[in-house]
């Protein structure tokens, strides 16, 4: 058996309570109780937010400030029993998903306030703390059970009272004060502290943080800055996100509400600027036109994941991705009712030759005719890529009574009456219209050029809201000018501009009945708050839980989260005997392994192993050396 390396001595933590361990001033919400009906309850809530202002800011006598609020309060004891219960429910978010790791430490743990232990304790017992180690103030009762005033006997009662409450104490270790106020500070500042941090969580006071040996915006970030004992993953308020092209402001919200820093761009970035800001990100959400390069990948030492806010990936280098253990997530779905619909509205504007009337009406001319003016019932649709987009269209467009048939390389079954195409060529051959819902792969690069243009029949309408490189445009050009093609709808370009202020060029411009858009089939409100919700929630599981169901890359592994275990991630080249030499290990250290889960593709193997929260740290450090290990994480 490996011998046991001797722990450090457990620290002592010195928590302040409201604000910190709640989220809320607790006199606050008693004024909402004790003066629920009163019509002075909206003056009363200001004067006494004003003076707990001033008093955390140091700006007056902390007994004053006492004095003052108790008053205007006019507080029975039931008001203070229906107080802890709501407080109860207001324990801050950090402490709340750090609990386990804390009630570990009770012993160790204070909380140290200028509040009431009346509602602090309950409060506290209820989160598994112990009532013995609070520290605070206590109200005095008069005979019909109203608040007539506190001990004032009690150091807590009295500015500076938490300095001599932790000198009384005479802690033997290393001391650790959190909370938001001037009065914690002064703990550390008479010396009765190592360390005082500065909990921001809830509330940031600009005149205490000049001082504070160490900004916390929760209690992870103290946790994994004191290195405790495998306390948490990577904080989340050190992952650092990079937004670009305008994604839905939707995703913004849910990363900043989990806790990452966003950052936010409209404009796309080259590959230079991207390298310029990719170090040190953790999560990277794009679109279309932002190309991550291998160049880019490598350079991004801390990527973890990357999030495409759109359907394909081909502007993300998947290989290099895989080489460095980067998870990408698309919408492949999110947006597939928005560019059905603009495709259904393109064909009916092409059929009725609305181009070329629209843009004469701009130009003031007159032109009522049904000369090439069509209705699209009877027509006959070919669609080139029967995914989840064409399959779609394909059922609308048979409801408005076209005949559709479609092309596939993978064998697809048929919606409703669509008929299947041997070929290309086929399809081409049959149908009027030809829609193109095909991906980016480089082998589509130009599928259609100059003798699929020729092979369609003459008049027939092309529309392509796919990728702009798999069309030869000008191919194109030629068979729309030369009459051969009847029109033409062009949502996809092999350049485009990488922001709104930049000019579009196109050999296209110009053409009859010509419809050109910027790249909007899936820009519609719904299809891009879709998106922005479903990628960052995608990403969000993974960090959680490292689940990976939807990456385009990594193996697909549906997990719940760990509770009362840790789980460790390890991301390896796929080639045989990693799973054994991630098993010796665990033996070697006589870890209980609660639950495994292997899962691979061509290229990544991805193990997933949830264990009893005791191992050694050499556990971590071995699996890491697995040759074949592309990427380790620790989940908590």
């Amino acid at each position: 058996m490996r011998p046991i390396k001797a722990r450090m001595k457990k620290p002592y933590f010195v928590i302040d309570f409201d604000s910190t361990f709640t989220r809320v001033e607790a006199l606050d919400v008693l004024v909402d109780i004790a003066l629920a009906n009163a019509p002075e309850r909206e003056a009363v809530m200001e004067q006494i937010q004003h003076i707990t202002r001033l008093g955390m800011e140091g700006l007056i006598d902390f007994r004053n400030s006492l004095v003052q609020r108790l008053t205007l309060l006019k507080a029975h004891r039931n008001d203070i029993l229906e107080l802890a219960e709501r407080l109860k429910k207001q324990v801050s978010p950090s402490f709340l998903r750090n609990q386990p790791h804390l009630t570990a430490l009770k012993e160790n743990v204070f909380v140290v306030s200028n509040g009431f232990t009346d509602f602090i304790v309950p409060v506290i017992a209820e989160y598994g703390l112990l009532p013995e180690n609070v520290f605070a103030n206590q109200f005095i009762y008069n005979e019909e059970g109203y608040v007539s005033g506190f001990n004032t006997d009690n150091p807590l009662s009295r500015s500076g009272g938490k300095s001599v409450v932790i000198r009384d104490m005479n802690l033997k270790g290393d001391v650790f004060v959190i909370g938001d106020g001037a009065n914690d500070l002064e703990i550390r500042k008479a010396g009765y502290a190592n360390k005082f941090y500065l909990f921001t969580e809830n509330i940031e006071r600009e005149t205490v943080k000049a001082e504070a040996d160490h900004i916390a915006p929760n209690f992870d970030e103290i946790l994994y800055q004191l290195k405790m004992d495998r306390s948490l993953s990577y904080p989340k308020n050190r992952i650092k996100v990079l937004l670009l092209e305008g994604v839905h402001r939707k995703a913004v919200h849910l990363l900043e509400q989990e806790g990452y820093q966003v950052e936010y761009l409209e404009q796309a970035l080259s590959e230079e600027e991207l390298l310029e800001k990719i170090e040190n990100v953790n999560i990277l959400g794009i679109r279309s036109k932002t190309k991550v390069t291998e160049k880019v990948v490598a350079k991004a030492k801390r990527l973890i994941s990357i999030g495409a806010f759109c359907i394909g990936t081909n502007q993300i280098d998947l290989k290099a991705c895989n080489q460095h253990g980067v998870a990408v997530f698309n919408a492949p779905y999110s947006n597939t009712r928005s560019v059905v619909e603009l495709a259904i509205a393109e064909i009916i504007l092409l059929v009725r030759n609305l181009p070329d009337k629209i843009r004469g009406m701009h130009d003031g001319r007159w032109e009522k005719s049904a000369k090439n003016a069509r209705e699209v019932r009877g027509k006959k649709l070919g669609i080139v890529g029967y995914g989840s987009i064409g399959s779609q269209l394909s059922v609308l467009a048979e409801a408005m009574g076209l005949e559709v048939y479609f092309f596939d390389i993978v064998d697809k079954l048929a919606l409703g009456n669509a008929r299947k195409c041997n070929s290309l060529k086929e399809l081409l051959e049959t149908v009027d219209i030809v829609t193109l819902h095909i991906d980016g792969r480089p082998e589509n690069n130009n599928l259609f050029g100059a003798a699929e243009f020729e092979a369609m029949k003459p008049g027939a309408i092309f529309i392509n809201l796919a990728r702009g490189k798999v069309v030869d445009i000008p191919a194109l050009k030629a068979a729309v000018a030369s009459g051969k093609l009847g029109g033409c709808s062009i949502d996809v370009f092999p350049k485009e501009p990488k922001s709104n202020n930049e000019p579009f060029e196109s050999e296209l411009r110009g053409l009859p009945n010509t419809i050109l858009t910027p790249h909007i089939g899936g820009s519609t409100l719904e299809a891009q708050e879709n998106i922005g919700e479903f990628v960052p929630n995608k990403i969000i599981q993974y960090i959680n839980s490292g689940t990976t169901t939807g990456s385009v890359n990594l193996p697909n592994v549906q997990l719940q989260t760990v509770q009362n275990a840790h789980r460790l991630l390890h991301i390896h080249h796929n080639v045989p005997g990693v799973m054994a030499q991630i098993s010796r290990i665990m033996s070697e250290h006589e870890v209980n392994i609660l639950g495994q889960y292997l899962k691979t593709n061509e290229e990544i193997g991805y193990v997933i192993t949830d264990v009893d929260k005791e191992y050694s740290e050499e556990v971590i450090q071995e699996l890491k050396k697995i040759e074949a290990t592309i990427w380790f994480r620790v989940l908590y």
